[in-house]
């Protein structure tokens, strides 16, 4: 389970991940859902207590979120009589609810919360303890921010279908694609933009998928698309698919239109290999593309 950072604090009492507070079916509480990929502050919970509680970077807030994107005062927490309200205290990178800016609105049960780049979840409810035990299994197995796969989680998928693939003699395909200069994009829009452009790239894949593919946010802008069933020439079509729906369309975010581009390497099961190996041959496809320029499939 993903272990507390100390630098993330509360001045008031914290839940350790698993643990409810003995108030009752009013409990509330904030959990932290996202941040960086595999980053070990994933998880930390946050209860909601008195009627009032600042979110900021500020030594002194209630909530303390030690980021540059975080304001010092970002957000306020109040509780009214139908639950709690955020409101944005002008912010600098501004609040959102399920991806919406927002200045003042009501949480409900289930929704996200993005303060900067930190993404929690807001939790509510009788059964609070089986929501945070169904939030924890979704923790452990999937990117908060794309929702897609993360590393761990993959690599024991690719090693079962590998298997399957020689036990029916079916083929099997790896696709390894990479959003290119997306460094060159954070430097000139923010972070928070090069965030809403791998959601949105993640998006954009999963809007082309078929029921028993499967996509990995591997590691930062990199993700992994496993295509069972799927041979080399189809592999190398769905790669093509998908380089063009990065490049034939602008991202867009907060009044930004931004040109992206990606490379695709592709990689066909065919020898005793395990999911280490696969992996790594789609990777050095994907470097072979960058190395011929990007913005093409290998």
């Amino acid at each position: 389970m993903p272990m507390p950072m100390d630098d993330w604090k509360t001045r008031k009492l914290q839940l350790k991940p698993g643990e409810t507070k003995a108030a009752g079916p009013a409990s509330v509480l904030l959990l932290v859902y996202a941040g960086a990929i595999d980053s070990p502050e994933v998880g930390r919970t946050f209860p909601l207590h008195g009627e009032e509680m600042i979110i900021g970077r500020s030594s002194d807030a209630d909530i303390q979120v030690d980021r540059d994107s975080v304001s010092r005062r970002h957000a306020r927490l109040q509780r009214q009589s139908d639950g709690w309200v955020v409101s944005d205290l002008q912010s600098t990178n501004g609040s959102y609810i399920n991806d919406m800016p927002v200045r003042e609105q009501r949480l409900l049960s289930g929704e996200s919360l993005k303060i900067g780049n930190a993404v929690f979840k807001f939790l509510a409810g009788p059964n609070l303890e089986g929501l945070m035990q169904d939030e924890f299994y979704r923790i452990a197995v999937t990117d908060g921010l794309t929702q897609a796969l993360n590393r761990r989680a993959f690599a024991d998928l690719v090693e079962r279908e590998i298997a399957r693939s020689r036990r029916f003699a079916r083929p099997l395909s790896l696709l390894v694609l990479d959003l290119d200069h997306i460094k060159a994009v954070n430097d000139a829009h923010g972070h928070l933009t090069g965030d809403h452009i791998i959601k949105e790239m993640a998006r954009r894949i999963q809007r082309q998928m078929d029921r028993c593919e499967v996509l990995c946010r591997y590691d930062g802008t990199q993700f992994m698309l496993l295509l069972p069933e799927a041979t080399s020439a189809q592999a190398m079509t769905r790669a093509e698919a998908l380089r063009q729906s990065a490049a034939s369309e602008t991202f867009n975010f907060e009044g930004d239109r931004i040109p992206i581009t990606a490379s695709v390497g592709v990689v066909t099961l065919s020898t005793e290999v395990d999911s280490a190996h696969l992996i790594k041959v789609g990777v050095e496809q994907l470097l072979k593309a960058k190395k011929q320029g990007r913005n093409r499939v290998c």
